[in-house]
């Protein structure tokens, strides 16, 4: 359909997206393209420190791409369907979701993929999601990169995420029919992969390692879990041996700050815990905490009691 296009029906196709507000013509197309040109230039680049001691490097667009972005996500990407077995970065999904196929199973498989995001490639998220299959060559080039950091997908832009999911669908597809025909329950959310059921975990790996190498990716081996119904099981930190719930320790944590917060006061509960934040963002925090708790087990009565215990508190502010 776009073999034969040209460069003018090019432009007239990328002023069409609005990709950001700018009546003149001529300013926008020169913007998209000196940004596309000079990728690197628009990132700012640093550190965050993982709860194992090892840091991962952030790639943060500068605010005019992020904008950019984000449009190239609403009125692209979002157009597009994922697979039903990827549980994350989807609207109306969540870590429940992901959870509820494992629920009470004998036997749960954890694999992890690789450096997922950084081994994402240029010329993967042009076929998944730009190709000439919906648009003219060079315009489909130019959303790629604008979408993506020396050739690859990085964590940081708003378009990663689902991109991700997209470069992951056929993948997604293939392996979840073939776990369907062996009753095997499999779910992935972002780079972690769940199976469950009564199967031989060894067989599973050796398929999921060829899949991932197919397209360039593979699995992190040091984040192997094979997790027995007579263990503790969890998916993506929900427990899933008898019912859906957050962590023992998770919800321990939460009810040990209402107990203080209940016998010293919030003021002498911060200061004796030497925790330097403002009550206002204290308050916040462990509200949203007792939110997550209820959003996995809205019938659970301590923590709605919680809930409205904590309403009080952000009524004051």
């Amino acid at each position: 359909m776009w073999k034969y296009i040209g460069k003018e029906e090019c432009n007239k196709f990328l002023l069409s997206l609005k990709l950001f507000n700018c009546k003149d013509k001529k300013k926008y197309l020169n913007t998209i393209y000196s940004i596309s040109n000079n990728i690197e230039n628009n990132y700012k680049i640093y550190k965050i420190k993982k709860k194992n001691g090892k840091y991962r490097t952030i790639y943060e667009p500068n605010s005019l791409l992020k904008h950019i972005q984000r449009q190239i996500l609403v009125k692209i990407l979002d157009n597009k369907a994922i697979s039903k077995y990827a549980k994350a970065y989807h609207k109306g999904i969540n870590l429940k979701d992901n959870a509820i196929p494992h629920l009470n199973k004998e036997l749960i498989l954890k694999l992890d993929i690789k450096d997922f995001f950084e081994n994402i490639s240029f010329i993967d998220v042009y076929n998944s999601c730009f190709s000439i299959e919906y648009f003219p060559k060079s315009v489909g080039m130019i959303l790629t990169y604008l979408c993506t950091y020396d050739d690859y997908l990085m964590q940081g832009a708003p378009t990663s995420a689902y991109i991700s999911n997209l470069v992951m669908k056929e993948f997604d597809e293939v392996l979840g029919l073939w776990c369907e025909e062996n009753n095997i329950s499999y779910t992935r959310y972002s780079d972690d992969m769940t199976f469950s059921g009564e199967f031989n975990p060894r067989e599973v790996i050796v398929k999921v390692r060829k899949m991932l190498y197919k397209l360039g990716l593979e699995l992190n081996n040091k984040k192997i879990h094979i997790i027995h119904k007579s263990s503790n099981q969890n998916v993506t930190g929900i427990v899933v041996n008898e019912k859906v719930q957050v962590s023992a320790k998770y919800r321990k944590e939460i009810r040990q700050e209402i107990y203080y917060i209940r016998k010293f006061g919030l003021e002498s509960h911060l200061k004796k815990r030497n925790i330097d934040i403002e009550k206002e963002k204290y308050i916040n925090i462990l509200y949203g905490k007792i939110l997550y708790v209820l959003q996995i087990n809205n019938k659970d009565n301590e923590f709605n009691e919680y809930k409205k215990f904590m309403n009080n508190f952000k009524n004051k502010f």
